[in-house]
């Protein structure tokens, strides 16, 4: 770590004691996590408090561990805030993971930023993340009549129903995909002797 994120950690290791679950840092950034039960409180205190006063929030996004390796905790579903102290000249990195996979759900920060409101939607849209608090959580990038949540490791690459224009009913039609799916690997064809020195 730099001196300057070894101090923010040691800061925040005083400030918010055994509520930081870990903190590294990665690309520069301090990250840290913490349950999704102190995530609000945590927030708050992070904006209101002189000592770090994170005044944006810069970027909020979900996360599927589906797949993960590095995933120690089991969870499946995070929300990952992004945070600017623009009187210190540092970001933050805040992670938590929703409870329950299931049915994902994390605290809005609306309340603590208001640039949380279509980041939050965003999540919600692509990654099925429920944000309680939230005053108008709805689809944002997906049609209002759109099935599932796209970026969800599970969400089959080619989608559920493809939309078209119709010329006979004179309008745009939603029917089952009709691209049957199919592994691409690439194949390897190799002459003989291929990669061979010569020798």
């Amino acid at each position: 770590m730099s001196h300057k994120s070894r101090k923010l950690a040691d800061s925040l290791r005083q400030h918010f004691g055994g509520r930081l679950l870990s903190i590294n840092e990665a690309l520069a950034e301090v990250g840290i996590e913490v349950a999704s039960n102190d995530y609000l409180e945590l927030l708050g205190e992070l904006r209101e408090s002189g000592q770090f006063d994170y005044a944006q929030l810069i970027d909020l996004c979900g996360v599927d561990y589906a797949t993960h390796g590095d995933n120690l905790t089991g969870k499946r579903f995070a929300v990952v805030v992004h945070l600017l102290s623009i009187t210190h000249n540092q970001r933050l990195r805040v992670r938590t993971f929703a409870n329950d996979d299931d049915f994902p759900s994390v605290d809005s920060a609306t309340q603590i930023w208001a640039s949380a409101d279509w980041y939050e939607r965003e999540a919600f849209d692509l990654f099925g993340i429920v944000f309680p608090g939230h005053n108008d959580l709805r689809r944002i990038l997906t049609d209002y009549g759109f099935s599932g949540h796209p970026f969800r490791k599970d969400f089959p690459v080619s989608g559920h129903v493809e939309v078209r224009y119709d010329p006979e009913a004179g309008r745009v039609i939603y029917q089952p995909v009709s691209i049957e799916p199919r592994e691409v690997t690439p194949r390897i064809i190799r002459q003989p002797g291929f990669g061979n020195s010569g020798e």
